[in-house]
């Protein structure tokens, strides 16, 4: 099925309510052992649902390409619970360098699917989980040739599931060419999704077979030039700093919308400035990548407020904490560009405990 009905089709079963236009790729918490907290990352997914109603977990933000296969069975089984609790939907990042190693966790994530639904046709699997589709990007290396990542990705699209296509030359040290994009997206109707984080938006600006596929953008900043409406070519967003700043980026969209590109300017001109801000501060880290380190010491604050302890940082993937003179100055950052909230998300649950 690869026409654009077809298509088409295949998302209203798996989107009745529609396609969200602002998606999240969801931060892994960890506590003091370096162990996965889920009430965390629960306080958290709770806190910008209002905002996103579509989720990519585990993404690159949430550590997706570092989590070992146990880790990433703990976060996808946390997203399929929270997508019931809150009717989203999820794609799952199926993030590792090579094919095999991708198909082999796609069956295991199916697998979970199928245990989770008590269903086994793939598309009534993939609709009771509210699972979007697998997220794959290409295979990695800088020296690989077109025909060989095509290979790749005609092995996993071949498996028939829901599947979003990832341009991550961060990390696969490649692109997937427009012309590759299209010789795909003729061959197989379950390609849905294609997300670009590379900032060079080649297959978005450039490719033929993009009718019946969602095409979000990535990459920060300047995010009111990008979406449809405002002659971009974009149909909305996929962006760690969703995290964050879920309300302002959700009225960046309305704004778009609605053709008022003066305050759709100012909301992505001040989530812009402010991430810029912080990534800078955040680039010394040593470990983790410039998206999850930012959003994690901004979201330190937005979950605990202006009396966020410095000194007792969030953990990163493998147990370092961010350093507190890092944390000083995200708070100063936050405060003078108006975002520093007064009680923080998870105040409530706090309290009485300290």
């Amino acid at each position: 099925m690869t026409s654009a009905a077809g298509k088409e089709a295949l998302k209203q079963s798996l989107f009745p309510g529609g396609i969200p236009r602002l998606w999240c790729p969801l931060l892994t918490h960890y506590d003091d052992s370096g162990n996965i907290d889920l009430p965390r990352m629960k306080a958290h997914f709770r806190h910008i649902s209002p905002w996103v109603r579509g989720f990519l977990i585990p993404g690159t933000t949430g550590d997706g390409w570092t989590l070992d296969d146990g880790e990433t069975e703990t976060v996808v089984r946390f997203a399929l619970d929270m997508a019931r609790e809150n009717d989203s939907r999820i794609l799952i990042g199926v993030l590792r360098n090579d094919t095999e190693n991708v198909l082999g966790l796609m069956d295991r994530i199916f697998g979970i699917l199928m245990e989770v639904t008590g269903r086994k046709e793939p598309l009534a699997v993939f609709r009771e989980a509210r699972v979007a589709g697998f997220t794959v990007c290409a295979p990695k290396g800088k020296d690989l040739g077109q025909e060989e990542i095509l290979r790749s990705l005609f092995r996993v699209a071949d498996k028939g599931l829901p599947t979003a296509l990832y341009q991550l030359p961060q990390v696969t040290e490649n692109e997937i060419a427009p012309d590759t994009f299209d010789r795909l997206c003729r061959s197989f109707g379950n390609i849905l999704f294609f997300k670009d984080s590379s900032g060079g938006d080649r297959v978005a600006r450039s490719a033929r077979e993009r009718e019946g596929i969602f095409f979000v953008r990535g990459a920060e900043g300047n995010y009111c030039h990008w979406l449809l409406e405002a002659g971009g070519p974009y149909d909305g967003f996929l962006l760690s700093t969703a995290n964050c700043f879920a309300p302002e980026l959700a009225a960046v969209i309305e704004s778009t919308e609605r053709g008022d590109l003066s305050s759709a300017s100012e909301f992505s001109e001040a989530v812009t400035a402010v991430f810029g801000e912080v990534s800078g501060l955040v680039s010394g880290i040593p470990t983790g990548n410039a998206f999850t380190n930012a959003n994690k010491a901004m979201d330190h604050f937005f979950a605990r407020g202006r009396k966020a302890p410095t000194n007792r940082g969030p953990v990163l993937h493998g147990g370092l904490r961010i350093h507190e003179d890092i944390l000083e100055k995200t708070g100063e950052i936050l405060l003078r560009a108006g975002f520093l909230p007064e009680r923080g998300y998870l105040e409530p649950a706090l309290e009485g405990k300290e």
